[in-house]
């Protein structure tokens, strides 16, 4: 009868914790836009909503190949996590993670980046 108590109780300490960082993490959600889905990962995000410090993204930025210029933009720094089915021009969530070790085998082409990277989450 203890074991079962004792298990119980773990289960609800894990369960009520992974709900509350879930709700907290839900209010820091981040609208983004893939707009630049270059080779190897060299992906440009836009920063849709304002909830972004200012000093995390690029507040312009200029792609040297197209001339094309972009607001409010970072280059994508977790390229080991970033879904596969996100197209250039969509829209889509995410959580703003510190930075971390990136292990995963990735080509090294060349395609313009803003300086600033962000580790992301995609929700």
């Amino acid at each position: 009868m203890k074991k079962f108590f004792f298990v119980a109780t773990i289960f609800c300490i894990n369960f009520c914790s992974e709900n509350q960082i879930s709700s907290y993490n839900l209010e820091n959600l981040v609208r983004g836009k893939l707009v630049i889905k270059g080779i190897c990962m060299n992906y440009v995000i836009q920063v849709l909503s304002d909830n972004v410090d200012g000093n995390l993204i690029e507040k312009s930025w200029t792609n040297e190949f197209t001339e094309i210029s972009y607001e409010n933009v970072f280059g994508l720094g977790s390229i080991c996590d970033f879904p596969k089915d996100i197209d250039e021009g969509e829209e889509f969530s995410f959580l703003i993670l510190e930075e971390k070790d990136q292990i995963c085998a990735n080509c090294k082409a060349y395609s313009p980046t803003p300086k600033k990277k962000l580790f992301i989450k995609v929700y």
